[in-house]
């Protein structure tokens, strides 16, 4: 298994803060760096008070401390889907950092703390890790198309019932329209009908002229 050489990797600003950093290509397998620093045990009072966020556990008793300067390790991030991992030798008590794919130059190395680590530290706080980053963007991304939706389902319903009442209003419009063009002919019916009569019925000239012949004709009669 190759061991990289401390050129390989730099400590460099990060999304979380300060991160490692491959300089140059690294492959699947390789030794990065070594986790190191005091040893403490469970045993000692003193050693077992100690709390800080860089205490990486080996087993039930011992426990490397890894807040030293020197420990440039202790600057690996977590994250959910890792490029790297911790190589744990409890009989050595010793901690190596390795690739568990091919890591680009300029790529931020990165290991998965654990599930104690997590919860007592990350899960507070939320994971900030690439993984978990583009989870949350995915799940905002979906709340917000569903909330559009419902938006704009929303208007098309009000929209519809707007048009529904419209069509109603114009209906109603048309039926009463219908009905006032319905009576106006009745009305004007009796008008015709009457007109009607009036010009069968005989003017006053000829009513006086009939009886003045009857009259005439009857003077005749007598005088022969």
């Amino acid at each position: 298994m190759p061991v990289l050489s401390s050129k390989s990797y730099r400590v460099g600003r990060s999304s979380t803060g300060l991160g490692l950093f491959a300089t140059q290509p690294i492959k699947k397998g390789t030794k990065i760096i070594r986790y190191f620093g005091p040893l403490l045990d469970s045993k000692n009072k003193k050693h077992d008070a100690i709390e800080n966020k860089y205490l990486f556990q080996l087993n039930d008793r011992w426990t490397i401390d890894g807040s030293v300067r020197k420990n440039v390790a202790r600057y690996i991030n977590h994250s959910c889907k890792p490029n790297a991992e911790s190589d744990v030798n409890p009989r050595k008590k010793r901690v190596i950092i390795r690739s568990v794919r091919k890591i680009e130059a300029g790529d931020e190395i990165k290991y998965d703390y654990g599930t104690e680590y997590f919860k007592a530290y990350l899960k507070p706080i939320g994971c900030k890790c690439e993984s978990c980053e583009k989870k949350r963007a995915k799940k905002k991304a979906e709340a917000r198309a569903e909330k559009a939706a419902l938006k704009a389902k929303v208007e098309r319903k009000a929209e519809r019932k707007a048009e529904k009442a419209k069509l109603l209003k114009n209906g109603k419009a048309v039926k009463v329209s219908a009905k006032v063009s319905a009576k106006a002919p009745k009305k004007a019916a009796p008008k015709k009908a009457a007109a009607r009569k009036l010009a069968k019925k005989p003017t006053g000239k000829t009513a006086k002229k009939t009886p003045a012949k009857k009259k005439a004709g009857a003077k005749a009669r007598v005088a022969r």
